[in-house]
């Protein structure tokens, strides 16, 4: 089958080799002509494990080709897959422009049937503008569906998830469109939810949020942990082995950050107060991930001293979790920000995010600075912060960090360093209720 990616970034690249895996001809459509030389050299514009050497395999093989002319790519593809940005907007729902900007595209350039298949995460009711929108533009009356197809990747894993999936979701009220989706996923051996539409779209923001709201609630319990002297840590295995609930998403920490949790479930809440219908438990659910940086700066505050001008912390990892370089709405850089205004000096360190001045809107400089190593990093500090649980972090050598640091101190934002063995080095250790 021949298929159309519109958008070739983390969801349309991903995607796209996939569906080369599953041996069908992908054309990526994108307007960013860095991203097409990048790809068309077999090279990855972002970070994700395994995904450049599959990159390289179908480019190579010629199973995928990347273009910017929207006229040939649309007339010569049979289904669509539209996978641009649906940013937060200040109200907090979905910005649909670039949606609507490929919708009015295809409704100009098709001369054919079309399957149009919204792959971006965009709210409930979306499937029915892009209907509109396509018809819209059209010169004369053609046939197409429009069908809801979510994704469930996770940033890290994406290609594992994309060769994996727990469940396909094809929301779509036409027998037609829900025939070629079959065929499309006939190699995938996992449930498949056929449903309508609105539904297909509720599913995707239902499930991110549930997922958020699983963290929040370890979270906030870790502090009453913490008050009570008892190890979250426990808690977590204590209730996660329960099949009900489940152990994925009880690590309390820094909380939640990235390119989807806080950006879906905003976009959820702000449906549902459009709709009358408030969603209180997503209320605190965000309100707590808010916190959760205040709190860690507590204990920070707790551990140096009230005031924290002129001292000097490591900050180790940026992104939001391991194994990627999204650094989009990161507690790492959160708490950055609240230290920067204490007056404190940072240096900085990431295996694979390099931060550039006015990325991140950190005022990156002597007082900011990121370095190339983690000694280089932690020499002369009165304390290690830890915020990414990259494997590189959990295999330090504490003994040989506590003669470069100025303070023997570590603040563990993601429970992950034995707190018994740095302790026994002489650190003053502080984690998150893992007493």
């Amino acid at each position: 089958m021949r298929i159309l990616i519109v958008g070739t970034g983390y969801v349309g690249t991903t995607t796209g080799l996939i569906f080369c895996e599953m041996g069908h001809q992908v054309t990526g459509l994108d307007v960013d002509e860095q991203k097409l030389k990048a790809l068309h050299a077999g090279k990855l514009h972002f970070y994700e494990p395994g995904l450049e050497e599959l990159l390289s395999k179908h480019v190579q093989a010629g199973n995928i080709l990347f273009t910017n002319n929207t006229n040939k790519a649309i007339k010569k593809n049979d289904v669509i897959f539209i996978c641009v940005g649906t940013p937060k907007q200040e109200d907090g729902s979905a910005d649909l422009t670039y949606v609507k900007n490929v919708a009015q595209s295809i409704g100009k350039h098709m001369k054919e049937y079309k399957v149009v298949v919204t792959k971006s995460t965009v709210p409930v009711g979306t499937a029915q503008l892009v209907t509109e929108w396509i018809k819209s533009c059209q010169k004369e009356p053609i046939p197409f569906d429009v069908v809801s197809n979510p994704e469930f990747l996770r940033e890290g894993s994406a290609l594992y998830d994309a060769l994996n999936p727990d469940r396909i979701v094809i929301g779509t009220t036409s027998k037609k469109a829900r025939g070629i989706m079959r065929e499309l996923y006939q190699g995938f051996q996992c449930p498949i939810i056929e449903t309508n539409p609105k539904s297909s779209e509720l599913i995707k923001y239902a499930a991110n949020s549930f997922l958020a709201m699983k963290i929040s609630y370890i979270n906030e319990l870790a502090r009453l942990c913490d008050r009570l002297g008892i190890n979250v840590d426990d808690v977590s295995q204590g209730i996660g082995l329960d099949q009900r609930i489940g152990p994925h998403f009880l690590k309390a920490g820094m909380g939640y950050g990235g390119s989807c949790f806080p950006k879906d479930v905003n976009a959820l809440l702000q449906t549902a107060n459009a709709n009358g219908i408030p969603l209180t438990i997503l209320e605190r659910v965000v309100q707590v991930n808010a916190e959760q940086s205040l709190y860690l700066l507590d204990k920070i505050k707790q551990g140096l001293g009230s005031n924290l001008a002129g001292k000097t912390v490591a900050v180790l990892g940026l992104s939001f979790k391991a194994n990627t370089d999204d650094t989009r709405e990161s507690p790492s850089l959160v708490l950055i920000d609240h230290l920067l205004k204490e007056r404190a000096n940072i240096k900085m360190h990431d295996p694979i995010v390099k931060l550039e001045e006015g990325t991140t809107g950190l005022p990156i400089g002597p007082h900011c600075q990121q370095l190339q190593t983690v000694a280089e990093t932690v020499s002369g500090t009165d304390a290690v912060i830890l915020c990414t649980d990259w494997d590189e972090y959990k295999q330090l050598d504490w003994m040989a960090i506590q003669l470069l640091m100025k303070q023997p101190y570590i603040f563990d934002g993601r429970n992950m360093v034995d707190k018994a063995v740095v302790e026994a080095l002489g650190f003053h250790y502080t984690g998150f209720a893992n007493h």
